[in-house]
Formats: structure tokens, C-alpha cells, sequence
């Protein structure tokens, strides 16, 4: 069973199918929309990109060092170069996912620097929203067998995915957000 689930998981990665990029490709023309329109809102576009760049520097590092590191939780998984090049492909859909929660934060609460103020409330809906969309997002893909989770995977009950991405898209955004805003807030 272990190498059958390995093959799948082998054949996914040597032959990634166009359906796999749709979601990130549709995500992506709607944070680069989303990018432009905010641009055109703010007093100081220099400190904007600023902010936005540093949220996409630390949400590629926090979710490629989760990736990486959760791998064995995942069949087949090797830390070979193959993997790992793998892991740094699903960082850029996670990244993307990250923006899409900032962009979409940003529109709710009419201003861009919403996690400047992150409060318990703004805070528990960031937490429900990524775990919501982590669920949705592994129900799909391993349904497709884009992925295969190994025996070690903890799962969540009715749901049956597992527990690391749901915790990675529960606890990274906020994760990210509150580094970044401790980052601008210092002195350079």
C-alpha cells in the first residue's frame, strides 16, 4: 500500500496537472488587483511596498521551513532536492493564500494596515478563516491525490485531513502578520 501511495505521490510531482495551478493563478490575479487598488489608496506608496514585500518575505520563509518540516507526515516525502523544490512550490501557493487573507482582511476593514490593530476579535476570525480554507484546500487535493498523508499524519475527526496543514493556516497568517508589524514598528 505504502508503495502505491509513494508512486501517486511520485507520478503528482513528475507530472503536475494544469488543474493544480487554476485555484493559485485565480488567487493571484486577485491579490495583484487587490495590490494595485490599495497602492492607489495610500498617503506613502514607498512604505506600502514596504509592507507588503516584508509580509511576502516572511509568509515564503515561515511556510517553506513548515513545509520542509512536516514532510515525513506525508507519503513518500524525502528530503532530497526533488521534495524540497516540491515544498518550495506549495510555499508559493501558501504565500499567495496568505496575501489573499491580508488583501481580503484589508477590504473588510477598509484599511490596508489592518494588522496593525489586530485584536482578539480580528484575530479569532483571521484563525476560523485560515482553518476553514486549510480544510477546503486539503479535502481537494487529496481527493485529486495531489498529495497522500503518511500513517504518521494526525487527523482531524469527520473531516479526515490532517492536523498539520489545518494548525499551518490557523497559526501562520497570524504568525506572519504580528512578526512583520513588530519588524516595521522598529527602528532600521
Amino acid at each position: 500500500m505504502t508503495v502505491i501511495k509513494t508512486r501517486i505521490l511520485e507520478s503528482s510531482m513528475d507530472a503536475l496537472s494544469i488543474e493544480i495551478f487554476i485555484i493559485p493563478f485565480i488567487v493571484l490575479i486577485l491579490v495583484a488587483m487587490a495590490y494595485v487598488y490599495f497602492q492607489r489608496q495610500v498617503a506613502d506608496v514607498n512604505e506600502y511596498k514596504g509592507f507588503v514585500f516584508n509580509i511576502v518575505l516572511t509568509a515564503f520563509m515561515f511556510n517553506l521551513l513548515w513545509e520542509i518540516a512536516h514532510g515525513f507526515l506525508y507519503e513518500g516525502f524525502q528530503y532530497d532536492l526533488k521534495h524540497i523544490a516540491f515544498c518550495a512550490l506549495a510555499t508559493v501557493a501558501d504565500v499567495l493564500m496568505v496575501l489573499l487573507l491580508f488583501f481580503g482582511f484589508a477590504i473588510l476593514y477598509k484599511d490596508v494596515y489592518w494588522i496593525r490593530e489586530l485584536n482578539i476579535r480580528r484575530l479569532a476570525l483571521l484563525v476560523a478563516i485560515g482553518t476553514v480554507g486549510a480544510i477546503l484546500a486539503e479535502i481537494w487535493h487529496t481527493s485529486r491525490g495531489d498529495w497522500a498523508y503518511a500513517a504518521n499524519m494526525p487527523l482531524l475527526p469527520f473531516v479526515k485531513v490532517g492536523v498539520s496543514p489545518v494548525v499551518q493556516f490557523a497559526l501562520l497568517p497570524w504568525l506572519i502578520f504580528s512578526a512583520v508589524v513588530k519588524k516595521m514598528k522598529s527602528p532600521r
